[in-house]
C-alpha cells in the first residue's frame, strides 16, 4: 500500500509538472526604440512551437508621438503585406482598420490594434506549431520598412 501511494503521488506530481510546462506563457513587451521611434526596441523574439504568448505593444518612450501596431506574419510574407500597407496610405478607412490590409488577413497570424502614443495593447495567441522564422512588423503608413523583426519559433 505504501509503495502504491508513493507511485500515485509521483505520477500525479509528474502530471502536474507537465501541465505547468505546457501552460507556460512567453510574456513579451515591445516598445518603439528610444533612439529610433520608427523601429521596435526588439527585433528578435524567441518562443517555443505551440507556446502561449502574451504580447504587449507599449507605445511609450518614443521621441516622436507616432501610432504603431504589431502584425505577426507567415514566413515569406513581409514584402507582400508591406506593399499592401503602403497602399493603405490613401485609404480613408485606414485608421478605422488599424492599418491592417484586408488582402493580408490570410497571411496574418496575430495582430494588435493601432496603438496611439502613451497607450498599449495586449494580445494573447499561440505560437505556430511549426518551427521557423516568422516576421513581424508595423503597418502604419511608411513604418514597415524599418519597424520589423523576426519571431524565432523553436521546437
Amino acid at each position: 500500500m505504501k509503495h502504491t501511494c508513493l507511485l500515485l503521488t509521483s505520477i500525479a506530481s509528474l502530471a502536474l509538472t507537465g501541465l505547468a510546462q505546457d501552460a507556460s506563457v512567453a510574456v513579451i513587451e515591445l516598445k518603439p526604440d528610444p533612439m529610433n521611434p520608427m523601429g521596435y526596441n526588439k527585433t528578435e523574439l524567441t518562443v517555443k512551437a505551440g507556446q502561449k504568448v502574451k504580447l504587449t505593444l507599449n507605445n511609450t518612450g518614443s521621441v516622436a508621438p507616432l501610432a504603431h501596431n504589431f502584425l505577426l506574419l507567415k514566413p515569406g510574407k513581409i514584402e507582400a503585406v508591406g506593399a499592401m500597407a503602403n497602399v493603405m496610405m490613401t485609404d480613408p478607412q485606414g485608421p478605422a482598420k488599424n492599418y491592417i490590409p484586408d488582402g493580408a488577413k490570410a497571411d496574418i497570424l496575430a495582430h494588435t490594434k493601432l496603438v496611439q502614443p502613451n497607450q498599449s495593447d495586449t494580445i494573447e495567441f499561440t505560437a505556430p506549431a511549426e518551427a521557423g522564422d516568422y516576421p513581424y512588423m508595423c503597418t502604419f503608413p511608411g513604418h514597415w520598412l524599418l519597424m520589423r523583426g523576426v519571431m524565432h519559433v523553436t521546437k
